[in-house]
């Protein structure tokens, strides 16, 4: 097997927290605190959790938009963390964006054209001014916009319009891998099947890998192939798509799924209702970082950290339990709890 294109490992990134009359680092936010993933060639990755736990976070330390605290990003084999800013250029050929908000990403001055023929320009892939306006018209074609909007600017675009130059201007360079962040999430729901589509047929027309970052867990079942679940700025569990949507095995996971609306008429989920809010991140739980919500939990969560481990073909998880037990029922309810678990008050 060919080595994976992208591989972070063990990536940290914590952000100091500064106050008082001389703005002095009075503490740190753990927003990404160990991370590690892989995405192949031709893949999608998505990565999925609450607002706040830290996934947009992943994607901007890949993309260099700061440096991290620790841990390694590999491009293709070579390390890009350390990279100086002069020696980045052809890191950035290689590593798009698609950001959430297709208005704000855009700059609101220049018309379609520019921006399109901006990165073409920046990374040297035309010789010409024919070249680059052929560039340009084929990639009004490849992300299905009329030509004779090129003289427009932003705001003159409907939301998934909008969005669809941002994608073009991704491709502009022609990238090997996209991170998405929250791509779809800001445009309706007709919009969001329309862009997923096209990221789709673009991902299979040129072999690109794409990091999917969302929370929208019924758009990733659609068009994922592994699942990546983050909790309070770790990896909780990782695995193929069938898998974590048919048997998830961390309590978290299964938490998430049930809030999933259920397509087919008639049918039914069991929900997880989750006690408490999300621990901050400048202070997060001894222990699993999950257990202060886990339904579960029993005193070794408290203490001991579980290890993020192989519990299957291809599937990975960071849970003290080897398998999920049933919810607990109401009083009288014959359905199982795991040994020395405790409920969460």
């Amino acid at each position: 097997m060919s080595a994976p294109l992208l591989q972070v490992n063990d990536l940290k990134k914590h952000f100091p927290v500064r106050g008082g009359l001389f703005s002095r680092k009075s503490n740190w936010v753990y927003a990404v605190d160990g991370v590690s993933f892989e995405v192949e060639r031709g893949e999608t990755l998505s990565l999925v959790g609450e607002s706040g736990c830290g996934k947009s976070t992943v994607g901007r330390a890949i993309l260099r938009l700061f440096d991290i605290t620790a841990g390694q990003v590999v491009l293709d084999g070579q390390r890009i963390d350390g990279l100086s800013p002069r020696n980045l250029l052809g890191m950035r050929r290689r590593v798009q964006v698609v950001f959430q908000d297709p208005f704000s990403s855009l700059n609101p001055r220049m018309r379609v054209r520019d921006i399109l023929a901006e990165p073409i320009r920046n990374f040297g892939l035309a010789k010409s001014s024919a070249e680059l306006e052929a560039r340009v018209l084929a990639l009004m074609d490849t992300v299905r916009l009329p030509r004779d909007v090129l003289d427009r600017r932003p705001h003159e675009f409907s939301g998934g319009q909008r969005q669809r130059i941002g994608i073009a201007r991704a491709l502009a360079a022609e990238p090997e891998l996209i991170v998405c962040d929250e791509a779809v999430s800001a445009l309706d729901v007709s919009v969001k099947a329309q862009i997923v589509n096209l990221l789709q047929d673009l991902q299979r027309e040129f072999g690109l890998a794409l990091l999917f970052i969302s929370h929208d867990l019924a758009i990733v079942e659609h068009m994922t192939h592994r699942v990546a679940v983050m909790y309070l700025g770790k990896i909780v569990e990782m695995a193929p798509k069938q898998t974590i949507f048919s048997a998830p095995k961390h309590p978290y996971t299964r938490a998430l799924l049930s809030a999933v609306p259920v397509p087919e008429p008639g049918a039914t989920r069991s929900p997880t209702v989750l006690k408490g809010d999300v621990p901050s991140p400048i202070n997060p739980p001894s222990g699993c970082r999950f257990h202060t919500r886990c339904p579960f939990v029993f005193d070794r969560c408290r203490t001991e950290e579980p290890e993020f481990r192989l519990a299957g073909d291809g599937e990975w998880v960071a849970c003290h339990l080897d398998a999920l037990p049933e919810l607990p029922g109401p009083p009288g309810d014959p359905r199982p709890v795991p040994p020395n678990s405790t409920p969460v008050e």
